[in-house]
């Protein structure tokens, strides 16, 4: 069974940036039926959110791809999510992640997190709710992202996970078009004492990590990649870009040399697993961010 977009409630309007500017400017010629005064107070109550972090600064930056969302001044801020919700039950709750967040908290950050926005949305609807991070993705990358909403269930993931899961895909632009294809890479992921990634010999520290893809389409210096992990580790697909001298667009981290759309050319569009209450294969999608495309124009 497939679900895409399966909450069907209104959500807040979204404007998407074509060209580098700052907020305040963006926002008077994008929001229809609001006064310059209006625009103010939405910023001034944090009720518009880019790229799923709340904003109030007038002269914040936007750089093209980024998503400014208008949350309605009527509802709990706590409730409405600035990113969609792709799927919810007393077990699970999916969401699209938007790029430039973090999944969960680090040392410099603690609040502005898919994490803590969806404790947020679930607590509002009842004090004692709590979710529980089942996986993560980096805070460049966009997409599919799920919490358990019970204890037992984060435990059958955590104990299960190789086996529940039957795919992670992700699309990616990359630099180059690479050759063959399609192809399976497979590797040893050491990480750095800066944290970097690197591929090595087996032994010591070193996980293996798995990465199929396929080119779907090339044009202008760029290729469009379907590809699906068989293992997590840290950067992988990341890493095996590099390596293969295709980086991902946007990753200077990772070697590539050109940044079309202001973010990392990374989305997270697919998860498959069984589902932990009802055994039932399920898949969740969320659609290719429409700024890829832009590259290929």
């Amino acid at each position: 069974m497939e679900y895409q977009n399966r909450r069907r409630e209104a959500r807040p309007p979204v404007y998407t940036v074509d060209e580098p500017t700052t907020l305040l400017p963006f926002l008077l010629s994008s929001v229809k039926g609001k006064s310059r005064n209006n625009v103010k107070s939405l910023l001034s109550r944090r009720l518009v959110a880019v790229d799923g972090v709340p904003v109030s600064q007038f002269d914040a930056p936007l750089a093209p791809g980024q998503q400014v969302a208008v949350l309605p001044s009527s509802a709990p801020r706590a409730v409405a999510l600035p990113f969609p919700i792709l799927y919810e039950d007393e077990h699970l709750i999916v969401v699209n992640k938007p790029a430039k967040l973090l999944s969960v908290a680090n040392d410099k950050e603690k609040v502005r997190t898919a994490y803590h926005m969806v404790t947020d949305y679930v607590k509002a609807r009842r004090v004692d709710e709590r979710i529980f991070v089942i996986h993560r993705l980096d805070r460049d990358t966009s997409g599919v992202l799920m919490f358990a909403r019970d204890p037992e269930t984060k435990e059958l993931f955590q104990a299960r996970w190789n086996d529940m899961v039957t795919r992670r895909g992700y699309l990616a632009v990359v630099e180059g078009t690479p050759k063959p294809d399609r192809d399976t890479i497979r590797s040893y992921l050491v990480e750095t004492d800066t944290h970097l990634s690197f591929s090595g010999a087996p032994g010591k520290g070193a996980k293996e990590a798995v990465t199929s893809y396929e080119v779907k389409k090339a044009g202008g210096g760029y290729a469009l990649l379907d590809i699906s992990i068989e293992t997590g580790r840290k950067n992988q697909i990341r890493v095996h870009m590099k390596e293969m001298g295709h980086p991902v667009a946007g990753d200077k981290q990772y070697g590539a040399r050109t940044n079309p759309i202001g973010r990392l050319c990374l989305h997270a569009n697919e998860l498959s697993f069984t589902h932990p209450a009802t055994g039932e294969q399920v898949t969740f999608k969320a659609k290719m961010p429409r700024d890829f495309n832009r590259v290929f124009r």
